[in-house]
């Protein structure tokens, strides 16, 4: 069985990608002239990478929680610690809105076009920007402080 504490960095790399295809599929899509709302082809496919990133990223958060509870059972605590979880509470919070948003719209058939269709990409691009400056303080508590990493002996 796998320790609860390693299902968070199994599942945070989904959240990570998907919000950068998404993303770069908004930009390219909107660039083109295409509705990435609504039930378009290209509508389908971001309403989709929408809705897997926010399932991803609540789960990703859900599991964040208990590896954090785990650590600090075993001693750990840093502020770090309490900024990647603050960090990861709005990204989770945010990405399961725009999911939200963007599959009332896909539901409705709502096609944004016009300047306001880049409202989805920009989106997508904050988020990014957001998951990363998540994910760089993820890589301080592994990579740095080595918080729920087994510790190999070096000879």
């Amino acid at each position: 069985m796998v320790p609860i504490q390693h299902i968070h960095p199994m599942l945070v790399h989904f959240p990570i990608v998907l919000i950068m295809l998404l993303a770069a599929f908004d930009v390219v899509a909107t660039l083109r002239g295409q509705s990435v709302t609504g039930r378009t082809v290209a509508g389908n496919v971001s309403t989709t990478l929408a809705l897997l990133t926010g399932l991803f990223a609540v789960a990703t958060f859900v599991f964040g929680g208990m590896a954090l509870d785990v650590a600090e059972a075993g001693g750990f605590h840093s502020d770090v610690a309490e900024i990647h979880e603050s960090l990861g509470e709005v990204v989770a919070i945010a990405a399961a809105l725009y999911a939200a948003v963007r599959v009332f719209l896909w539901y409705r058939n709502i096609s944004i076009r016009g300047g306001a269709a880049w409202l989805m990409p920009v989106t997508a691009i904050a988020g990014t920007a957001l998951v990363t400056a998540t994910a760089y303080f993820g890589g301080q508590l592994v990579y740095e402080l080595g918080v729920n990493v087994a510790k190999i002996a070096m000879n």
